[in-house]
């Protein structure tokens, strides 16, 4: 089947500036993808280059078999909702989602009817009649998406939604939104970079990285396989410890030799070792194990629904390791700073990537 939406080696430059270097990209019918990365990494410019809002220097756009590229962004089928909402101040939530329809020259009849079932599909039934400024930061962003929604468009672009809303708003939306777009089943590209965002809303994420593309996976694929030590450090919590390899299978950290996969690196390579907090493994010690260190709690902090502990141990060298450890363990185990510990490192849950470490 081929793809909904099809991007092949699209650069955009800003006079001798590349934004974007080189990005090729498919997306499926009725997938929920975000373009996730820190601030000027390209994931704007590319949603722009998409709407047509900032034409591509090189490079071609498809939707559904369309070649869009050149076209300006009245003639592409989408809707979009920006970060400040962009509502229009001066009409009511009822006219805001009914604007679209009337430049389409909708039947008012048809107009009245698609808006009513948009703001109740939105929770909003009884906010037609209000405007921009007497509704909530979160009842404005619905308004804006039922406006952006109301043409029925096949692709909805979202740039950073949500992040004008505080916490507890953001989290109910999040699941409203991704709820309202598993029903439509309309394509979707969102913006962000917030990583608990992408992480719980996407089907698929596109990671990227000063204007290229560092990885596309599921966000498990993307959370438990990072392909770079960039992606391992942007998403989640990760340690990063220098090590070098010492023959297939084995690696050495500090003075000790931890089992895990190599992946074909030969004896002697300088390599960086990342296992997430959550992966390290407290035991009683009383059996031998692969990759079991001792260690001592160092610090310890108490973070709600775990505890962060940082563990030093002379097998390492001095490299401190986080790991996060449950709440009842701790409590059970009465483990404290200055506390002595066996820790395991599982091999499969350590990655290796060439290289030594970089100051993180």
């Amino acid at each position: 089947m081929s793809p909904y939406l099809r991007i092949q080696r699209l650069t955009k430059k800003f006079g001798s500036f590349t934004a974007l270097d080189d990005i090729s990209l498919e997306i499926a019918d009725g997938e929920f993808v975000c373009f996730l990365g820190p601030s000027g990494c390209g994931k704007t410019t590319l949603l722009r280059a998409i709407a047509g809002l900032d034409i591509q220097t090189t490079g071609r756009i498809e939707q559904n078999g369309r070649d869009i590229s050149a076209l300006p962004p009245t003639k592409r089928d989408f809707g979009i909702v920006f970060q400040s909402y962009a509502l229009f101040p001066n009409l009511t939530a009822a006219k805001n989602v009914a604007y679209g329809l009337q430049n389409a020259r909708v039947p008012r009849v048809e107009i009245a009817k698609r808006v009513l079932e948009l703001l109740d599909l939105m929770g909003l039934a009884t906010h037609g009649n209000k405007y921009p400024a007497q509704l909530s930061g979160g009842q404005q962003q619905r308004v804006a998406l039922a406006r952006a929604l109301a043409t029925s468009p096949g692709l909805l672009l979202l740039d950073e939604p949500l992040s004008a809303l505080d916490a507890k708003v953001r989290v109910h939306l999040r699941h409203e939104i991704k709820q309202l777009q598993r029903r439509l089943r309309v394509t979707t590209i969102m913006v962000t970079h917030d990583q608990e965002e992408a992480l719980t809303m996407a089907d698929r994420i596109v990671v990227m990285n000063l204007g290229a593309i560092e990885q596309v996976g599921t966000p498990l694929e993307i959370y438990r396989e990072p392909a770079s030590p960039f992606v391992a450090d942007f998403i989640g919590v990760m340690n990063f410890v220098a090590g070098t390899v010492v023959r297939d299978g084995v690696v050495r950290l500090g003075r000790s030799e931890l089992a895990c996969e190599v992946d074909g690196l030969a004896a002697g390579t300088e390599v960086t070792l990342a296992i997430r907090p959550e992966d390290i493994v407290v035991h009683d010690g009383g059996r031998s194990e692969p990759n079991a260190l001792a260690m001592r709690v160092d610090a310890l902090a108490f973070l709600g629904s775990f505890f962060r502990a940082d563990l030093a141990g002379d097998a390492t060298a001095g490299v401190l390791l986080r790991a996060d450890l449950p709440v009842d363990m701790v409590r059970r185990r009465g483990i404290a700073e200055k506390s002595l510990l066996s820790v395991l490192l599982p091999p499969e849950r350590i990655r290796i990537y060439p290289g030594s470490t970089v100051n993180r």
